[in-house]
């Protein structure tokens, strides 16, 4: 390994040390997201199956009531992994677990609020890899014509998460459709209009790729190894359309990969996509930006340039899978969810084209100006995004 090289990774793997301090195992941790189903039922009834996070609602819920008997029974049974017990504590523990949901999720007519009612037990289900609770809900409604919901579960200021969004899929008062609801928008009504509703999903889109860093590194690594103008244009058109394929199918429900292979796997892509440009700078030094051999295509790549694409867009059919995730697609396929995956992932791509057009024409700039500055800055960068790849695939794979 050439002396600059190795240098670069005792650097980065010294960043990586002390990013790792501040980012969580899975780079989605930061928040939560809650489920939301609302339909309509008879005489003027509204039904809502929501899906909470188990292990952050038992805690929320007892610190807020300060129910400690549900705090030593739910976390007990979470440690356990045991189903039927985590069941069982928040079943014992019902009153105070559905005032916690109710006093933050409402429904109401022209401002006048719905009453709920639980109806069934408390079940436990897997999203993500992580355990969720199903509470079934019934509210009593004044007849109208359209509803609102409001959805406040989880809040910065209880300290737990930040950020938590509320995926809310609905078939009501002759309307149907989603709606992404968080601090910043809490509230929707049935009656809202179709650009109003891809607003949010457009939004929560690009906010689901500023705040994923796996993703941000992803990308670094991409416009680092680059190099030229047509190799990044390529590879994020490669990955665009090949987490766009998982991303459609998995709203078709024509595929469904556990979270425990896909989240371990998009760590390993980070490394590997880095570990690629460091691999050849160790190679080739300070030739690594040159075309190993002329390229006839239309594209003009050389061969690096082919094998690098074609990795790209296998990874990228996993990052789909992830950004899929992100919105919990297992819901019943129809038209209107599918308008609104597709604006959430235009939402993920212009954030991505606007860092790329930000960041490689800077880079562009500083190989023509310096390129032995270029060289230890792309090298710096692909060493530390390498590192924290490898970091979380380990913590991923063991669950640390």
């Amino acid at each position: 390994m050439s002396r600059p090289v190795r240098t670069a990774v005792l650097l980065a793997s010294f960043l990586g040390m002390v990013l790792l301090g501040a980012a969580p195992a899975s780079a989605h941790g930061f928040s939560s997201v809650v489920y939301a189903d609302v339909t309509s039922g008879d005489d003027g009834h509204v039904t809502t199956k929501l899906e909470l996070e188990y292990d952050l609602y038992i805690v929320s819920t007892a610190d807020a009531l300060k129910d400690d008997p549900l705090f030593r029974a739910g976390t007990a049974a979470f440690d356990d992994r045991d189903d039927q017990e985590m069941a069982a504590a928040l079943n014992s523990h019902a009153g105070n677990a559905v005032k916690y949901v109710t006093d933050r999720f409402t429904v109401s007519v022209d401002g006048q609020a719905c009453t709920a009612t639980r109806t069934g037990d408390f079940t436990m289900g897997v999203r993500e890899g992580v355990p969720y609770t199903t509470l079934l809900l019934d509210w009593a409604c004044p007849r109208a014509d359209a509803h609102e919901a409001s959805a406040r579960l989880f809040p910065d200021s209880e300290g737990y998460v930040k950020g938590t969004k509320t995926i809310v899929t609905y078939e009501m008062d002759a309307h149907s459709g989603s709606a992404a609801l968080d601090a910043g928008t809490p509230s929707f009504s049935t009656a809202q209009t179709w650009y109003e509703r891809f607003w949010e999903f457009f939004r929560l889109g690009a906010e689901h790729l500023l705040t994923g860093i796996d993703h941000i590194l992803f990308l670094l690594a991409l416009i680092a190894g680059s190099r030229r103008p047509r190799e990044i244009v390529l590879a994020a058109t490669s990955f665009t359309l090949a987490h766009s394929i998982t991303f459609m199918l998995a709203a078709l429900g024509l595929v469904d990969v556990p979270a425990r292979v896909v989240e371990p796997v998009i760590a390993l892509s980070i490394a590997v996509v880095a570990g690629w440009y460091l691999f050849r700078l160790w190679r080739r030094g300070d030739h690594v930006t040159d075309l190993e051999t002329a390229g006839h295509s239309h594209f003009s790549l050389d061969r690096a340039g082919w094998s690098r694409l074609g990795v790209v867009f296998l990874f990228g059919l996993v990052h789909g899978l992830g950004f899929a995730g992100a919105l919990g697609i297992d819901a019943a396929w129809s038209w209107t969810l599918l308008w609104s995956l597709l604006v959430f992932n235009v939402g993920i791509e212009v954030v991505q084209l606007a860092i790329i057009a930000a960041v490689f024409p800077l880079l562009l700039v500083l190989r023509r100006r310096s390129p032995r500055a270029g060289l230890w800055a792309t090298g710096v960068i692909s060493a530390g995004v390498s590192v924290m790849g490898l970091i979380w695939f380990v913590q991923r794979v063991f669950g640390l």
